[in-house]
Protein backbone atom coordinates (compact mmCIF):
# COMPACT_ATOMS: atom_id res chain seq x y z
CA UNK A 1 0.00 0.00 0.00
CA UNK A 2 2.85 2.33 0.85
CA UNK A 3 4.41 1.73 -2.55
CA UNK A 4 1.08 2.42 -4.29
CA UNK A 5 0.71 5.69 -2.39
CA UNK A 6 4.21 6.78 -3.32
CA UNK A 7 3.70 5.82 -6.97
CA UNK A 8 0.61 8.02 -7.14
CA UNK A 9 2.36 11.02 -5.58
CA UNK A 10 2.34 12.84 -8.90
CA UNK A 11 3.49 16.42 -8.27
CA UNK A 12 1.82 19.38 -9.92
CA UNK A 13 2.15 23.13 -9.86
CA UNK A 14 -0.54 24.34 -7.50
CA UNK A 15 -3.34 25.61 -9.77
CA UNK A 16 -4.42 29.19 -9.21
CA UNK A 17 -8.05 29.86 -8.34
CA UNK A 18 -10.01 30.70 -11.50
CA UNK A 19 -7.22 29.37 -13.69
CA UNK A 20 -8.21 27.56 -16.89
CA UNK A 21 -7.76 24.21 -15.11
CA UNK A 22 -10.01 25.24 -12.24
CA UNK A 23 -12.74 26.72 -14.42
CA UNK A 24 -12.85 23.87 -16.98
CA UNK A 25 -12.79 21.15 -14.33
CA UNK A 26 -15.53 22.81 -12.28
CA UNK A 27 -17.82 23.62 -15.20
CA UNK A 28 -17.45 20.11 -16.61
CA UNK A 29 -18.00 18.51 -13.22
CA UNK A 30 -21.02 20.66 -12.36
CA UNK A 31 -22.58 19.90 -15.75
CA UNK A 32 -22.16 16.16 -15.12
CA UNK A 33 -23.58 16.58 -11.60
CA UNK A 34 -26.66 18.40 -12.90
CA UNK A 35 -27.28 15.91 -15.72
CA UNK A 36 -26.67 12.91 -13.44
CA UNK A 37 -28.89 14.22 -10.65
CA UNK A 38 -31.70 14.96 -13.10
CA UNK A 39 -31.42 11.53 -14.75
CA UNK A 40 -31.41 9.48 -11.55
CA UNK A 41 -34.03 11.68 -9.88
CA UNK A 42 -36.45 11.12 -12.77
CA UNK A 43 -35.71 7.41 -12.81
CA UNK A 44 -36.15 6.81 -9.07
CA UNK A 45 -38.52 9.60 -8.03
CA UNK A 46 -41.22 7.16 -6.90
CA UNK A 47 -38.82 4.55 -5.53
CA UNK A 48 -37.45 5.62 -2.10
CA UNK A 49 -35.35 2.47 -1.68
CA UNK A 50 -33.46 3.19 -4.91
CA UNK A 51 -32.99 6.82 -3.90
CA UNK A 52 -31.39 5.62 -0.67
CA UNK A 53 -29.26 3.14 -2.64
CA UNK A 54 -27.89 5.87 -4.95
CA UNK A 55 -27.03 8.05 -1.97
CA UNK A 56 -25.43 5.12 -0.15
CA UNK A 57 -23.24 4.48 -3.20
CA UNK A 58 -22.19 8.14 -3.06
CA UNK A 59 -21.28 7.62 0.59
CA UNK A 60 -19.11 4.63 -0.30
CA UNK A 61 -17.41 6.60 -3.09
CA UNK A 62 -16.71 9.51 -0.74
CA UNK A 63 -15.45 7.26 2.05
CA UNK A 64 -13.06 5.35 -0.23
CA UNK A 65 -11.70 8.65 -1.52
CA UNK A 66 -11.32 9.96 2.02
CA UNK A 67 -9.50 6.81 3.19
CA UNK A 68 -7.05 7.12 0.31
CA UNK A 69 -6.57 10.83 1.03
CA UNK A 70 -5.86 10.18 4.71
CA UNK A 71 -3.36 7.45 3.87
CA UNK A 72 -1.71 9.68 1.27
CA UNK A 73 -1.40 12.53 3.75
CA UNK A 74 -0.02 10.22 6.43
CA UNK A 75 2.51 8.38 4.26
CA UNK A 76 3.54 10.87 1.57
CA UNK A 77 2.85 14.38 2.84
CA UNK A 78 3.46 14.06 6.59
CA UNK A 79 6.00 11.23 6.55
CA UNK A 80 4.24 8.97 9.05
CA UNK A 81 2.64 11.67 11.21
CA UNK A 82 -1.10 12.15 11.57
CA UNK A 83 -2.22 15.74 11.06
CA UNK A 84 -5.43 16.60 12.92
CA UNK A 85 -5.90 19.58 10.63
CA UNK A 86 -7.11 17.18 7.92
CA UNK A 87 -9.38 15.10 10.15
CA UNK A 88 -12.51 14.43 8.05
CA UNK A 89 -15.16 16.32 9.98
CA UNK A 90 -15.82 19.57 8.16
CA UNK A 91 -19.26 20.71 7.01
CA UNK A 92 -18.51 19.18 3.62
CA UNK A 93 -17.55 15.87 5.29
CA UNK A 94 -20.91 15.33 6.99
CA UNK A 95 -22.66 14.08 3.81
CA UNK A 96 -20.29 11.10 3.74
CA UNK A 97 -21.40 9.96 7.20
CA UNK A 98 -25.07 10.64 6.52
CA UNK A 99 -25.08 8.78 3.20
CA UNK A 100 -23.40 5.76 4.79
CA UNK A 101 -25.99 5.73 7.57
CA UNK A 102 -29.01 5.95 5.24
CA UNK A 103 -29.68 2.17 5.11
CA UNK A 104 -30.40 2.41 8.85
CA UNK A 105 -32.04 5.85 8.75
CA UNK A 106 -34.48 4.76 6.02
CA UNK A 107 -36.41 2.84 8.70
CA UNK A 108 -37.42 6.21 10.16
CA UNK A 109 -39.13 8.15 7.32
CA UNK A 110 -39.39 11.48 9.16
CA UNK A 111 -35.72 11.53 10.13
CA UNK A 112 -34.72 10.29 6.67
CA UNK A 113 -36.51 13.26 5.16
CA UNK A 114 -34.69 15.62 7.52
CA UNK A 115 -31.37 14.08 6.52
CA UNK A 116 -32.21 14.43 2.83
CA UNK A 117 -33.29 18.04 3.36
CA UNK A 118 -30.00 18.73 5.15
CA UNK A 119 -28.11 17.10 2.28
CA UNK A 120 -30.03 19.11 -0.30
CA UNK A 121 -29.51 22.47 1.41
CA UNK A 122 -26.02 22.15 2.84
CA UNK A 123 -24.51 19.89 0.15
CA UNK A 124 -25.36 22.54 -2.41
CA UNK A 125 -24.07 25.30 -0.13
CA UNK A 126 -20.80 23.50 0.65
CA UNK A 127 -20.19 22.34 -2.89
CA UNK A 128 -20.85 25.67 -4.55
CA UNK A 129 -18.97 27.79 -2.01
CA UNK A 130 -15.91 25.52 -1.94
CA UNK A 131 -15.62 25.50 -5.74
CA UNK A 132 -16.15 29.27 -5.84
CA UNK A 133 -13.34 29.81 -3.30
CA UNK A 134 -11.09 26.78 -4.00
CA UNK A 135 -7.84 27.77 -2.30
CA UNK A 136 -8.20 24.95 0.25
CA UNK A 137 -8.74 22.37 -2.50
CA UNK A 138 -5.67 23.09 -4.62
CA UNK A 139 -2.52 21.16 -3.68
CA UNK A 140 0.92 20.35 -5.10
CA UNK A 141 -0.22 16.76 -5.78
CA UNK A 142 -2.67 15.66 -8.47
CA UNK A 143 -4.35 13.13 -6.16
CA UNK A 144 -5.21 15.70 -3.50
CA UNK A 145 -6.34 18.38 -5.94
CA UNK A 146 -8.58 16.03 -7.93
CA UNK A 147 -9.98 14.60 -4.70
CA UNK A 148 -10.87 18.03 -3.35
CA UNK A 149 -12.56 19.23 -6.52
CA UNK A 150 -14.35 15.94 -7.24
CA UNK A 151 -15.59 15.70 -3.64
CA UNK A 152 -17.48 18.98 -3.90
CA UNK A 153 -18.88 18.15 -7.31
CA UNK A 154 -20.33 14.97 -5.76
CA UNK A 155 -21.87 17.18 -3.05
CA UNK A 156 -23.61 19.23 -5.74
CA UNK A 157 -24.90 16.00 -7.29
CA UNK A 158 -26.19 14.82 -3.90
CA UNK A 159 -27.90 18.10 -3.13
CA UNK A 160 -29.67 18.25 -6.49
CA UNK A 161 -30.56 14.56 -6.39
CA UNK A 162 -32.15 14.87 -2.93
CA UNK A 163 -34.22 17.80 -4.14
CA UNK A 164 -35.24 16.57 -7.59
CA UNK A 165 -36.06 13.04 -6.40
CA UNK A 166 -38.56 14.35 -3.87
CA UNK A 167 -36.60 12.91 -0.93
CA UNK A 168 -36.12 16.31 0.76
CA UNK A 169 -38.74 18.18 2.73
CA UNK A 170 -40.23 21.60 2.03
CA UNK A 171 -41.08 24.70 3.98
CA UNK A 172 -39.60 26.53 6.94
CA UNK A 173 -40.46 23.77 9.39
CA UNK A 174 -38.41 21.20 7.50
CA UNK A 175 -35.55 23.67 7.25
CA UNK A 176 -35.67 24.23 11.02
CA UNK A 177 -35.15 20.49 11.54
CA UNK A 178 -31.94 20.63 9.51
CA UNK A 179 -30.62 23.30 11.88
CA UNK A 180 -30.93 20.85 14.77
CA UNK A 181 -28.85 18.36 12.82
CA UNK A 182 -26.34 21.07 11.91
CA UNK A 183 -26.17 22.06 15.58
CA UNK A 184 -25.26 18.51 16.59
CA UNK A 185 -22.48 18.45 14.01
CA UNK A 186 -21.20 21.83 15.22
CA UNK A 187 -21.04 20.57 18.81
CA UNK A 188 -19.09 17.49 17.71
CA UNK A 189 -16.72 19.66 15.64
CA UNK A 190 -16.21 22.08 18.52
CA UNK A 191 -15.52 19.13 20.84
CA UNK A 192 -12.84 17.81 18.47
CA UNK A 193 -11.24 21.25 18.33
CA UNK A 194 -11.15 21.45 22.13
CA UNK A 195 -9.90 17.87 22.54
CA UNK A 196 -7.01 18.44 20.12
CA UNK A 197 -6.16 21.79 21.73
CA UNK A 198 -6.08 23.71 18.47
CA UNK A 199 -4.49 21.06 16.27
CA UNK A 200 -7.82 20.66 14.46
CA UNK A 201 -10.09 23.32 12.99
CA UNK A 202 -13.27 21.39 12.35
CA UNK A 203 -16.08 23.51 10.87
CA UNK A 204 -13.58 26.41 11.18
CA UNK A 205 -14.89 27.20 14.68
CA UNK A 206 -11.82 26.61 16.81
CA UNK A 207 -11.69 28.90 19.88
CA UNK A 208 -7.89 28.95 19.77
CA UNK A 209 -7.45 31.37 16.87
CA UNK A 210 -9.47 33.59 14.51
CA UNK A 211 -11.80 31.95 12.00
CA UNK A 212 -9.61 30.97 9.06
CA UNK A 213 -12.23 31.52 6.34
CA UNK A 214 -12.00 34.57 4.09
CA UNK A 215 -13.87 37.69 5.35
CA UNK A 216 -14.72 36.02 8.68
CA UNK A 217 -11.02 35.98 9.52
CA UNK A 218 -10.97 39.76 9.49
CA UNK A 219 -14.15 39.92 11.56
CA UNK A 220 -12.50 37.64 14.13
CA UNK A 221 -9.43 39.86 14.25
CA UNK A 222 -11.47 43.04 14.68
CA UNK A 223 -14.19 41.85 17.06
CA UNK A 224 -12.85 38.64 18.57
CA UNK A 225 -12.96 34.94 17.75
CA UNK A 226 -16.39 34.38 19.34
CA UNK A 227 -17.95 37.09 17.16
CA UNK A 228 -16.28 35.64 14.06
CA UNK A 229 -17.57 32.14 14.85
CA UNK A 230 -21.13 33.33 15.50
CA UNK A 231 -21.20 35.35 12.30
CA UNK A 232 -19.71 32.48 10.33
CA UNK A 233 -22.28 29.98 11.61
CA UNK A 234 -25.05 32.50 10.97
CA UNK A 235 -23.84 32.85 7.39
CA UNK A 236 -23.92 29.05 6.97
CA UNK A 237 -27.50 28.96 8.26
CA UNK A 238 -28.51 31.80 5.97
CA UNK A 239 -26.82 30.17 2.98
CA UNK A 240 -28.58 26.88 3.69
CA UNK A 241 -31.90 28.69 3.95
CA UNK A 242 -31.38 30.47 0.63
CA UNK A 243 -30.67 27.17 -1.11
CA UNK A 244 -33.67 25.65 0.68
CA UNK A 245 -35.98 28.38 -0.61
CA UNK A 246 -34.48 28.30 -4.10
CA UNK A 247 -34.96 24.54 -4.40
CA UNK A 248 -38.48 24.76 -2.97
CA UNK A 249 -39.44 27.36 -5.57
CA UNK A 250 -37.83 25.39 -8.39
CA UNK A 251 -39.60 22.17 -7.41
CA UNK A 252 -42.96 23.96 -7.13
CA UNK A 253 -42.57 25.27 -10.67
CA UNK A 254 -41.78 21.78 -11.97
CA UNK A 255 -45.04 20.37 -10.67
Amino acid sequence: MTELLKKTAWPMSVPKPYSLFHIVFCLSGIALAVLGANYFARKYRHNPSRVVFVMFLCGIFLSLGEIYKQLFLYVVVNQGRFDWWYFPFQLCSTPMYLCLSLPVIKKYPSFRQTVCTYLRDFCLLGGVMALAEPSGLLHPYWVLTLHGLAWHIVLIFLGLFCGLSGAAGHGIREYAKTLLLLGVFCLIAFGINIATKGQADMFYISPYYPVTQIFFNQISIWYGTAAGILLYLSAICLGGYLFHRAMDMYEMRRR
